[in-house]
């Protein structure tokens, strides 16, 4: 038998083994399964994310905490020296009235911050069980689906191993250069072997060149398809 010959009845075995693995792929539990982990791995990221903003927030809030205590400790020393060593004139007075003023302005702005803030870390902690909720629930699910699709695939796995072992008995026999051709012609065109139907390549359904008219009232076997690259079979 001929090598396009050989190599036709190989990619009729080679297409069902794309078939049953296009089908494999599709399986809907499969489909559900990648949705609920990718579902997870979005939860992780958005846990991990909150953590961080909880770990930055808590060190800002431990730094506020720490300036109010320092700025309310100046505040009272300021106080007592104000009223230990009274002023000699009206300016003086002011101006350390003034220091005192902005001192406590600065705390009240710090406590403001610091009270937002602690809000912001209670939601962050609703946020945070929220999530592991729906993780949880996304996790059940998971596992749930897992069982019935890992019992799916072991059965679906001997039928591919047969497909695939079918294809590498028909591969025997053809020469590999021709076998390398057909697999770099399948990167772009699904069946890169066809027929010819009427002068027409049987794949992408273009009249064939003179050119190519003249190959085949030669003799020969076969033709190149200049539009799509497959391999015309004449006969």
């Amino acid at each position: 038998m001929q090598q396009y010959e050989l190599l036709w009845q190989y990619q009729q075995v080679d297409m069902e083994l794309d078939q049953y693995e296009r089908e494999m792929r599709n399986n809907s539990n499969r489909k559900e399964l990648l949705k609920h982990r990718d579902f997870l791995l979005e939860q992780q990221n958005v846990l991990k994310k909150i953590e961080t903003d909880v770990e930055i927030m808590s060190d800002r809030m431990e730094a506020l905490a720490d300036e109010i205590t320092r700025l309310n400790g100046s505040v009272a020393e300021a106080t007592a020296n104000f009223e230990a060593n009274r002023p000699q004139d009206l300016e003086e007075a002011k101006k350390q009235i003034a220091s005192i003023q902005k001192l406590i302005a600065t705390i009240s702005r710090y406590e403001a911050e610091l009270a937002k803030m602690r809000k912001d870390s209670e939601a962050r902690d609703r946020q945070q069980r929220e999530v592991r909720v729906r993780a949880a629930k996304a996790r059940a699910e998971f596992d749930r689906i897992k069982v019935i699709y890992d019992e799916e695939y072991k059965a679906a796995s001997g039928k591919l191993e047969e497909l695939k072992a079918k294809v590498a008995a028909e591969a025997k026999g053809i020469d590999p250069a021709l076998l390398e051709k057909y697999k770099a012609i399948k990167r772009h065109a699904a069946m890169p072997i066809t027929r010819l139907h009427d002068d027409r390549c049987g794949g992408c359904n273009m009249q064939l060149s003179a050119a190519d008219k003249d190959k085949v009232r030669s003799g020969l076997p076969y033709v190149e398809c200049e539009n799509c690259g497959r391999i015309i079979l004449v006969k």
